[in-house]
């Protein structure tokens, strides 16, 4: 059993697509774990409102119809938030995927979904660190089962977890502990999660691609103020937006 001080919340989405600042989410599933070893659940179908591309179908078994009675996520944000409550995140590639994601559809309805104060733990991270596979081979490798109804939100979150547990007993060096799996599973020192914004060795915030790569954020913004609305305005996902708007009240306000 891993040990745990808070709860950690295993989350899995099943979503319109791969882009984080476009595409939405059609399916929610939680596990929540408490110390002491307790569990909890909940499955959420959402009405994406954006067709599903047939593609996206294809993986999921998630279409139109399925869809089109359940709530927008505006309608389940406060929902979800409440249930996560301040529980630690887990999940399979989720600090490419589905944390980025998930913070943006809570930014694009207001509502505000702090993830600083979190530890995540990326499983899949741990496991191409230590194996080098995919979530069905990481189930049959740890777990010794064939993953069933993969790409459902909730089968995926359960063998995430399971995954997560078998881990700890097959590696030593792991330490049973969220703060040490966060450490661990983080594969880059992402400002915000698209990585367009990093810490450099000095942990000052640098731009992360274009003309501007390798330089600190607030020594650009303030040689070339124009920047920040270029960003604000051009198609990156509303969390790097927010980063970059916090580090220029910040710079402000010094």
């Amino acid at each position: 059993m891993i040990k745990l001080n808070k709860a950690l919340a295993v989350f899995d989405l099943e979503t319109t697509g791969t882009k984080v600042a476009t595409d939405r989410i059609v399916e929610i599933s939680i596990v929540k774990i408490f110390p002491g070893g307790d569990k909890e659940s909940i499955t959420r179908r959402i009405n994406p409102g954006i067709p599903i591309p047939a593609e996206a179908s294809a993986v999921h078994g998630i279409y139109d119809e399925h869809v089109k009675d359940k709530p927008l996520f505006k309608d389940a944000a406060h929902e979800l938030k409440n249930y996560i409550g301040d529980s630690d995140l887990a999940g399979y590639n989720c600090l490419n995927f589905d944390v980025p994601l998930l913070v943006e559809e809570f930014l694009r309805v207001g509502v505000d979904f702090d993830v600083k104060n979190r530890r995540i733990v990326d499983v899949q991270n741990i496991f191409h660190k230590m194996e080098q596979r995919t979530l069905s081979a990481a189930y049959k490798f740890y777990c010794q089962k064939d993953l069933e109804n993969a790409h459902s939100a909730e089968a995926d979150t359960l063998a995430t977890y399971e995954v997560l547990e078998a881990q700890l007993e097959r590696y030593p060096e792991l330490q049973n502990d969220v703060k040490f799996l966060h450490d661990f599973s983080i594969r880059n020192r992402n400002v915000d999660f698209a990585g367009h914004i990093i810490f450099n060795e000095k942990n000052e915030e640098v731009i992360n691609f274009g003309k501007h790569k390798g330089k600190v954020v607030t020594e650009v913004l303030r040689a070339e103020p124009s920047y920040y609305n270029w960003m604000m305005t051009a198609d990156f996902p509303q969390y790097t937006k927010k980063v970059l708007t916090e580090i220029r009240l910040r710079s402000f306000n010094k």
